[in-house]
């Protein structure tokens, strides 16, 4: 007898049936457990629901500190929402996926040689295989990239295909994902959430490892550079898109510049890259957005996103684009149509991976197909790039799913056929999912990842598989709930375990921080700049509320004029936690989240955990003691993020942004402090708030502990060199990381930003408290402010 899925996992499986007439992957065809799943099913089955609860929180808890989220939208908004990992792996054969790797590397070439004829000779077209109208009508078919050669030899380098299992056990494609294909970095992250939550079975269930696939598709483009001076970058729409938490991820991973298309210009000719020291060459990026949005000149003129003369830099073949500009034509579900046809015309042999069955209803005969079998079709727009069971307001799904019209289907296909396709009503297979403690059946589809590398297409062992929240195979996204999960490609014989440094018998060579775009340093800039003038804030009003506690119900000069200063900041003093300082620390999130490739983890979640506290505390903080209670510990928040920055940020170029804007910022408002609490007209105890909120209180007093005045105030907090607060201490940092960016120790004649450092410098260094006047105070505010300018003119435009 089989053997069945009750035996060895009591509880655990009771009640697993998947739909009849449904492919499942835990249970073949007549009921027993499919060998490869063995060891999971037993490892489960061995743990109490305890343990296992604790493993996936485990997993979860992985998730969370490394920052990992989608974007969901919800009409106008969008939020970020944390990753809906399913726990348990599809489990898939090393022998089955060996078969199936070759269907996608066959159908891979395929799709490079219809996109070459599309662009060129269009053969297709003229020999009857493709409908013209299906190309021409198609808006991601692109006039301009016709006749263009690219510089690679090739039009597609990195491609995902998302397949399903058919009942009879075979596996189809649903979909070709060949604009800029999404997931890959998701994959890594599932693979090492999953393997945290089965940390115990993970190591020796030889499970093929993902190291290796992204190693050889680094090194392909690397070596698809022009020469050692040219750079690979990563191209991103920015941080509002729904993936770009990937974008960012793959690009720490493999160690490339993640760019937006403002960060590029063409020019003679050439794309660079704006850098804080001038234009550098780009020479291979690979596309994260779609083709239209890529250049406003020759594409959409209305985009935004877009460098100008892209599309003349690809003609030109001065850079490699990955994958090249008009992809997105090969998604169109009609294309599927065809292929088998075609394949068989170019290749010579029928696909060894089939596509789900299309039939295109401007064809009489195929229409007439589709009208007599529409309850087991699928019929919606055919040039959608969307799966068949994504259905849109004008899709129909088996009869279940009706156009707003009423008119008879035939009418329908008559009038509106040249637009629309016929598909098989897909019968997804069932995998497990872990639901309230037990394995039920849930639909999935596994996305598929193959990249050009020096030995042809490589195919990744593994991908991502996307598992609906319930049986309706209608909510696979994750934009309606659906989840993912891990795809273990499992060997009989154990594995090699790779990583992505391949050793080397070459000579050591100390590699240096490679280029730095202007506008990651302008992120940066004024990410220091935004979270000092937090601190600031947070200071001005904690010394408030310090006072308002002791006055109680009478109010002095101290209390109105602190009011007034809290004001001028731009908060509500009456209110602990302003919206103004919580828009202070989303501007702070905001710099911070444009530049996630170059921002560590840590500090990242520092920066949130920042935010959090302000956020929780609005409305739950009283006045008072209560609010200096509140306000104390946000500063300590603060402090813990800018001590981790400092501590743990690489001395590149961009920690000197960072630190030249907290420098500038915090430079300006102790200067602004001093002129308002160390002039004559000044209430009493004005040199009291001048050393708290400049946190000198302690110094102070060891070093003046006779008396304070307005000489030791201005001593302490604007010209010694030796505190971290003083105006002088910040003008030094200016000072000193401007000389150590770039070209400021080679350059011949100082420069601008130099010569205003040195004059606000001099006059410091040589002055004495009683020269510091208010006046004097408010000019060295404005000079502070003229370097800034001069330091965004020279490196951040």
């Amino acid at each position: 007898m089989p053997e069945t899925i009750a035996d060895g996992v009591p509880g655990l499986l009771d009640g697993y049936r998947p739909p009849a007439g449904v492919a499942d992957e835990l249970l073949d065809a007549g009921g027993g457990l499919r060998p490869v799943w063995r060891p999971l099913i037993d490892y489960l089955a061995a743990h109490t629901p305890e343990t296992i609860a604790e493993n996936v929180a485990r997993g979860d808890r992985y998730l969370r500190d490394a920052g990992v989220y989608y974007r969901q939208y919800q009409e106008a908004e969008s939020t970020e929402r944390d990753w809906p990992l399913s726990h348990i792996p599809v489990m898939i054969s090393a022998a089955e996926w060996a078969e199936l790797s070759a269907g996608i590397a066959q159908r891979a070439d395929l799709l490079e040689q219809v996109m070459a004829d599309l662009y060129g000779s269009a053969s297709l077209v003229r020999n009857g295989l493709l409908p013209p109208a299906l190309v021409a009508g198609n808006p991601e078919w692109l006039r301009p990239i016709v006749g263009i050669t690219p510089r690679s030899g090739h039009y597609l380098h990195f491609l995902a295909f998302e397949i399903g299992r058919s009942p009879a056990g075979g596996w189809f494609v649903l979909g070709d994902r060949t604009q800029a294909p999404s997931g890959a970095g998701f994959a890594l992250e599932n693979r090492i959430a999953t393997a945290r939550v089965f940390q115990d079975l993970y190591p020796h269930a030889n499970v093929e490892r993902l190291a290796g696939f992204f190693r050889a598709f680094r090194d392909a483009l690397n070596g698809l550079r022009q020469s050692q001076s040219g750079r690979v970058a990563i191209l991103t729409p920015g941080q509002h898109t729904d993936t770009f938490f990937e974008h960012a991820y793959i690009a720490r991973y493999l160690g490339f510049m993640l760019l937006e298309c403002e960060d590029l210009k063409v020019e003679r000719g050439g794309l660079a890259v704006r850098t804080i020291n001038g234009p550098e060459p780009i020479s291979v990026i690979w596309r994260r957005l779609d083709s239209r949005f890529a250049d406003p000149l020759e594409l959409d003129e209305n985009s935004a996103l877009g460098t100008p003369g892209m599309v003349a830099a690809l003609r030109a073949r001065a850079m490699t684009m990955v994958n090249c500009l008009g992809s997105g034509v090969l998604e169109a579900r009609a294309l599927m149509a065809f292929l088998p046809r075609i394949c068989e015309h170019l290749v010579g042999a029928p696909l060894k991976l089939p596509n789900i069955a299309t039939w295109w209803c401007g064809q009489e005969r195929e229409r007439g197909y589709v009208t007599a079998n529409f309850e087991r079709m699928m019929i919606g727009p055919a040039l959608s790039t969307k799966l068949p069971f994504e259905i849109d307001g004008s899709t129909a799904l088996g009869g279940r799913f009706r156009t707003a019209s009423d008119e008879p289907i035939a009418a329908w296909l008559e009038r509106e056929g040249d637009a629309l396709v016929g598909q098989e009503a897909v019968t997804l297979s069932t995998t497990p999912a872990m639901i309230d403690g037990r394995l039920v059946p849930r639909p999935m589809i596994v996305r598929v990842f193959a990249a050009r590398t020096g030995n042809g297409w490589t195919i990744m062992p593994g991908g991502y598989a996307r598992i609906g929240r319930t049986g309706d195979p209608t909510a696979l996204a994750m934009q309606d709930g659906g989840s993912v999960a891990d795809v273990w490609v499992v060997s009989e014989t154990p594995v090699r375990h790779d990583s992505l440094s391949a050793p080397g018998d070459a000579p050591f060579v100390r590699r240096m921080p490679g280029v730095l775009p202007a506008r990651a340093a302008d992120n940066l800039y004024w990410l220091g700049r935004y979270v000092e003038r937090a601190e600031y804030g947070v200071r001005m009003l904690r010394a408030y509320h310090v006072r308002l506690a002791e006055a109680g119900a009478e109010p002095g000069p101290m209390l109105d004029h602190l009011a007034a200063a809290v004001g001028a900041l731009g908060h509500d003093p009456a209110v602990p936690f302003p919206a103004s300082l919580l828009a202070l620390l989303d501007l702070a999130r905001s710099c911070a989240g444009k530049i996630r490739d170059r921002f560590s983890t840590d500090g990242w979640n520092a920066l949130n955990q920042v935010a959090a506290f302000a956020r929780r505390s609005v409305g739950a903080v009283a006045p008072g003691d209560d609010a200096v209670r509140a306000t104390g510990e946000l500063l300590r928040e603060l402090a813990a993020f800018s001590g981790l920055i400092h501590d743990n940020m690489f001395r590149f170029a961009g920690w000197r942004f960072l630190t030249m804007g907290r420098a500038l910022e915090r430079g300006s408002q102790i200067a602004g402090l001093l002129a308002g609490y160390a002039d004559v007209g000044a209430p009493n105890g004005s040199f009291d708030v001048a050393l708290e909120v400049g946190d000198s209180v302690m110094t102070h007093r060891r070093r003046y502990s006779v008396e304070t005045n307005r000489n030791t105030v201005v001593d302490l907090l604007a010209l010694d060199g030796d505190n971290p607060r003083s105006v002088l201490f910040q003008v030094e940092t200016l000072r000193e990381q401007q000389a150590r960016l770039p070209e400021g120790r080679s350059a011949a004649r100082m420069e601008d930003v130099a010569r205003r450092i040195l004059r606000v410098h001099t006059g410091l260094a040589v002055a004495v408290p009683e020269e510091i006047t208010t006046e004097r105070l408010l000019a060295m505010r404005e000079e502070l402010a003229g370097i800034s300018d001069a330091l965004s003119a020279r490196y951040l435009s």
